[in-house]
């Protein structure tokens, strides 16, 4: 037992005068001990400082607190499958708690190199721009960047039902800091789609303290490492939006009087980003591939935050509002996105070449934009103008109907094999198609699909 020295709004310091309490520890305080506190520094021989997961309403100067002992848990095991919950492990979809689960620790070490795989696979999306020019990693990190309203989220949803479809894995979304709204939403769509039963839910929503939101995606990596090491399943993680996991740290580093760093970021943002993710790993027993919304401040691919995340990653999807202004949809810019699995001694030569010259004939017709703008394309070459077509053809290939989308384009979803996408692909480069007007190659799966007028 201890008491409450002072409250400044989430952050509270207390006075053991027996045990001190053990960093990242549980201190419960309130009239009925309601207000969660985790240790976050030793500030003397008695006193500790502690960031308040919960609001600190009703929290007074030498009330009662007690430290529990323990760290903070989440519940693991297959009674979370198909359930909903927040940072502490308590539903949140209003269903009895599950059964069938115990508890661990959400702090724990990354596996060590020598556990892990040292094999380079591909991790099947079923989304033809994916797949094509910027393959993930089984047991890697993508990220998808991209500022508000050009499809990340969306995007996500398409991942996880083609994930249980094609993998037959177990889905953890966690949604740190996004509306409320968009939990409810996506809890809704995963249950008509039929999906619901593989997926785990873990939200940290954006009205909750920034502690909460700083702690739900250590949360969700303990409910992944379970899949992983002892269920033997792979596991795919998505997290929306890792972005406000830096910014959660952020505010709870200026509550705790640290002094920021560059731009205001909080000093030990890269430890704290590393900390989340060198968990992330593949291992002889399974694999946890994580696809990471970052949202991109002001569209600035230099922000510290950005930065960081982008050493973290082996596959970097960016979306683009010029393509989503297009209707392309989904708004891939692949000049800028990139893989390491694009390798030919990964993917192999035919895969590598149908995706370097897809690039390279998409590469060229970004360079003729502006003389087409200013001039008008009856000015190019001949083979320039033959390049424009092509790459306008297989831009409208490589967008896609999405299955979570169906009820706002009432286009049928599709799913596409890699062989099919690089077949359609190789076919257009090839000039396969010249006759074809380019809105028949638009939204639709294989490229036998698109039809003469």
């Amino acid at each position: 037992m201890g008491t409450v020295l002072s409250v400044h709004g989430s952050v509270v310091d207390a006075r053991f005068p027996h045990k001190l309490p053990e960093r990242h520890g549980i201190l419960l305080s309130g009239e009925r001990r309601e207000v969660v506190i985790e240790v976050q520094s030793h500030l003397s021989r008695d006193v500790v400082r502690g960031m308040a997961l919960t609001p600190t309403r009703g929290m007074a100067r030498n009330a009662v607190i007690v430290d529990t002992g323990l760290p903070l848990r989440a519940p693991v095991g297959k009674g979370v499958l198909g359930r909903m919950f927040n940072v502490f492990g308590e539903p949140i979809d209003r269903l009895l708690p599950p059964e069938d689960v115990r508890w661990a620790p959400i702090h724990a070490n990354p596996v060590p190199l020598g556990d892990r795989s040292t094999t380079s696979d591909v991790f099947l999306t079923g989304i033809k721009a994916i797949d094509v020019l910027m393959p993930l990693e089984l047991g890697g990190k993508a990220g998808l960047f991209g500022g508000a309203g050009v499809g990340k989220t969306v995007l996500i949803t398409e991942l996880i039902h083609n994930m249980v479809g094609l993998h037959e894995g177990v889905c953890i979304f966690c949604g740190i800091g996004e509306r409320c709204r968009e939990g409810e939403e996506l809890y809704r769509e995963m249950k008509e789609a039929g999906v619901l039963d593989k997926t785990v839910m873990v939200f940290g929503q954006m009205n909750e303290p920034p502690g909460a939101r700083f702690r739900v995606g250590h949360a969700a990596l303990t409910m992944a490492e379970y899949f992983r090491d002892e269920a033997r399943q792979d596991v795919l993680l998505l997290i929306d939006n890792i972005f406000r996991f830096i910014q959660a740290g952020s505010e709870v580093s200026g509550l705790l009087g640290r002094l920021p760093s560059r731009l205001g970021y909080q000093p030990t943002m890269a430890t704290e980003l590393a900390g989340l993710e060198e968990r992330i790993s593949n291992t002889r027993s399974g694999a946890i591939t994580s696809i990471q919304a970052v949202y991109v401040p002001a569209d600035d691919f230099t922000d510290p935050s950005a930065v960081h995340t982008f050493g973290h990653l082996s596959a970097s999807i960016v979306l683009s509002r010029r393509k989503a202004s297009e209707g392309l949809y989904p708004a891939i810019d692949p000049l800028q996105s990139s893989s390491r699995m694009l390798n030919p001694l990964v993917v192999g030569d035919r895969h590598y070449m149908i995706a370097r010259e897809a690039r390279k004939t998409l590469a060229t017709y970004e360079e003729l934009k502006d003389i087409i703008a200013m001039l008008g394309i009856e000015e190019l070459s001949e083979d320039d103008r033959k390049a424009v077509y092509r790459a306008r053809r297989l831009e409208r290939f490589l967008s896609q109907p999405f299955f979570t989308t169906e009820q706002f384009t009432g286009l049928e979803g599709r799913s596409v094999r890699l062989e099919d996408a690089l077949d359609g692909c190789a076919r257009i480069l090839n000039d396969e198609f010249s006759e074809y007007p380019e809105k028949a190659l638009y939204m639709i799966g294989k490229v036998e699909e698109a039809k003469l007028p």
